[in-house]
């Protein structure tokens, strides 16, 4: 079996679903090819895309529309216990500062203002947005629903949502079977179930009116089980942020 190498020197790379991909260290990726031959035809499935750098003489960046400009926060480097972590275990930054905000938008003859502010700390969909390398520090520019919500502390679960978001505390994973059998922790499956904590205040009509959500703090409720973005608060308490049509019932 022939094998084929892809190298890179140090590339900073923000690509979906790819989230060890931070940092390409040289002669770190390897392609097998079957039958001997490796064409470039095989490379036409990897996709990496990089940061948009900014060219220093641009002084500042105004967004669009219904877009944000966010001052991404730094990557953690090292545990809470002090270990100094490699790049390719660094959890991607789900958060950052607003440094400013477009015009809005319109929903038929209203006029609607972006719902935060310059200086504002929000959380924002894992995904979302195009990266940029501006002013010495890693941006964001994505549009105003894509962020989750306004983080008004250092822990997580002081969120409060955005739009049509909720915001909920996962119950715990089941210890043991129905027939009472311990579960280890590989088999042990990922809840769907949780008690929301907050939700936004609802999605825009065509008036551009807020719709209520039909969920309110306190259901417990089952949800999708891969909808959202999982966030984990100072005590170690997991959470999930997820639009609420990705709630499926309330359970009693």
């Amino acid at each position: 079996m022939a094998t084929a190498q892809l190298t890179a020197s140090s590339v900073s790379v923000q690509a979906r679903g790819f989230a060890s991909f931070e940092t390409l260290r040289p002669s770190t990726v390897k392609f097998a090819s079957v039958g001997g031959g490796l064409s470039q035809r095989s490379f036409r499935g990897l996709v990496v895309k990089a940061a948009t750098a900014v060219a220093p003489k641009y002084t500042s960046i105004k967004p669009l529309g219904d877009r944000v400009l966010v001052k991404i926060k730094s990557v953690e480097e090292k545990t809470d216990g002090g270990i100094l972590l490699p790049s390719t275990a660094q959890t991607k930054p789900q958060a950052g500062e607003v440094v400013a905000v477009g015009e809005g938008k319109s929903i038929g003859n209203t006029k609607l203002d972006i719902s935060v502010t310059a200086g504002t700390r929000v959380v924002y969909s894992k995904y979302a947005g195009t990266e940029v390398e501006f002013d010495g520090a890693n941006h964001l520019i994505l549009k105003e629903d894509d962020i989750v919500g306004i983080l008004e502390t250092d822990d997580i679960k002081d969120l409060k949502p955005l739009n049509d978001r909720v915001f909920i505390k996962i119950a715990e994973a089941e210890e043991k079977t129905a027939g009472g059998l311990l579960l280890t922790g590989a088999s042990k499956e990922k809840p769907s179930i949780g008690e929301v904590v907050a939700v936004g205040p609802g999605p825009l009509d065509e008036e551009g009116k807020r719709k209520p959500l039909s969920v309110s703090p306190g259901n417990t409720v089952l949800y999708s089980k891969y909808a959202g973005n999982d966030f984990k608060g100072t005590d170690g308490t997991n959470y999930i942020a997820l639009r609420a049509t990705d709630v499926m019932a309330v359970l009693s």
